[in-house]
């Protein structure tokens, strides 16, 4: 296993920045070689930093809660979040294990956006017969859920103007309630949403709230409006250029959109190891990630938008 590993993070100041640069600088391996991830790939802000993660600060990702989707463009490997979107998860994984979304297409892909699946060629509006699902923005905080609360961020700028916290969570940026207001509903219950920074997955629905089914999106860009609107159910780990190589257009209202397919979505754990591809993430709850949140503040003390703060994620191979 790799001794050590330095990642340097090329953060950019615009939020429509697709992708920032990363260089990887490998020791000597044992037993596996490790390749860095252009990922996660948001727009950052702040200059330029170099920081080294020990060994103990990278956790894999859990193969039964991890997609692997096919496209022309390549592999994009989204990471499930049951603990926030738990219907979400479940529905998406049953799907999955159907092969409902083989051969599907990515039916509406707007630049700077969202990329949106689960249409059929003939029929953009196609979805499962299953029943329609409640939108999920509550969650239970406490020990076992621990979100960090880094600054306070409006929720929604467009439609909810109140202000929250916003922190991370298993590597997901997330807005929240406070933990103290936890400790006043009784449960622990209070809202809390996966954010739509780029390379959010999410669930597609109609006007209803709570009709969300198959057809779902994966954002190509930051989407402030979608939060707390929409329920972001994974984060992609790996392949985000793929999504942002996909065909842009929209089935059915623009002439001569040829759109790409899904070529298929399975889950990780349901492939032979030799066909998975093994991720680690580093841990945002380790002492290494905050030293490195650290290393990202202005002189002022302040943090980039917690859209803007890259996870460092690797592969093992």
């Amino acid at each position: 296993m790799i001794k050590h590993l330095t990642l340097s993070l090329v953060l950019s100041l615009g939020l429509a920045t697709a992708a920032c640069a990363r260089e990887a600088d490998t020791g000597q391996a044992a037993d596996a070689d490790i390749v860095t991830l252009v990922q996660d790939d948001t727009g950052a802000a702040g200059g330029a930093a170099t920081f080294d993660f020990p060994e103990d600060a990278w956790r894999e990702l859990d193969p039964e809660n991890t997609l692997y989707i096919e496209t022309p463009r390549g592999r994009v490997i989204v990471e499930l979040a049951p603990e926030f979107a738990p219907n979400h998860v479940e529905r998406m994984k049953t799907l999955a294990r159907e092969q409902f979304y083989d051969f599907l297409v990515w039916h509406r892909v707007l630049d700077g956006f969202m990329a949106q699946g689960g249409g059929a060629r003939g029929n953009p509006n196609h979805r499962t017969e299953l029943p329609a699902m409640d939108s999920e923005f509550t969650v239970r905080r406490g020990a076992e859920l621990p979100v960090s609360e880094l600054q306070d961020r409006v929720i929604n700028p467009s439609n909810i103007p109140q202000s929250a916290k916003a922190g991370f969570w298993h590597g997901f940026p997330v807005g929240t309630q406070t933990l103290a207001a936890a400790a006043l509903t009784g449960d622990g219950r209070i809202n809390s949403w996966l954010l739509h920074c780029t390379g959010a997955a999410a669930a597609a629905r109609t006007n209803d709230p709570n009709s969300a089914g198959s057809q779902f999106y994966i954002t190509r860009g930051n989407a402030e409006h979608l939060n707390a609107i929409y329920t972001v159910w994974g984060r992609v780990r790996a392949g985000q250029d793929a999504v942002n190589a996909l065909r842009t257009g929209t089935l059915g209202q623009d002439p001569g959109f040829v759109p790409d397919t899904i070529d298929s979505m399975r889950v990780a754990a349901d492939l032979p190891e030799s066909e998975r591809t093994h991720i680690q993430v580093v841990d945002t709850e380790s002492a290494a990630f905050t030293a490195y949140l650290d290393s990202l503040r202005n002189a002022a003390g302040a943090l980039p938008d917690v859209c803007e703060i890259p996870v460092p994620t690797r592969i093992l191979e």
